[in-house]
């Protein structure tokens, strides 16, 4: 019987902003997170992530390389964020070249259980629970459903 390999998770080469709180269990590395922000148990925010201050990235969120996050946003439990975009019909395996960015605005929502492929979304945008992200997100508003469409815009 082969011995498996065991990798620990944590916090190793984060760069934290002033009066940021984490609960853990957590696997942060080699990210960014600005001041007054909180990080909630079983999140993972992976290398070169930038999360901007007084943001909430609830339980169970995956924030993957290439990602960044803007002032005052709310994170909730298990979003995702995706950076590979199976160009090539299936996962990079590997080649970040593949791979794609998103960021995301100031005073951004996200709800539980969504997924945001590598987009762009302004300032002041909701997504509803469970909206999958899947183009760009240029106006402020409220979005939902699978893609995600406006359902009602809002006045910053």
């Amino acid at each position: 019987m082969a011995d498996p390999i065991i990798k620990t998770a944590g916090i190793v080469d984060v760069e934290f902003g002033e009066g940021v709180t984490v609960v853990q269990p957590v696997n942060l590395y080699g990210c960014s997170i600005g001041a007054g922000s909180f990080i909630g148990p079983f999140v993972e925010i992976q290398r070169g992530v930038v999360i901007g201050q007084r943001c909430k990235v609830q339980s169970h969120a995956f924030i993957c390389e290439l990602v960044e996050i803007g002032d005052d946003c709310f994170i909730s439990h298990g979003a995702m964020f995706i950076n590979d975009t199976f160009a090539t019909g299936g996962p990079a395996r590997g080649d970040r070249t593949l791979w794609k960015g998103t960021r995301i605005g100031n005073r951004v929502s996200i709800g539980t259980n969504a997924t945001v492929l590598p987009v762009s979304i302004a300032d002041d945008v909701v997504i509803g629970a469970g909206a999958v992200v899947t183009r760009d997100i240029d106006a402020p508003g409220i979005y939902a459903g699978n893609p995600a469409r406006l359902i009602r815009e809002i006045t910053p």
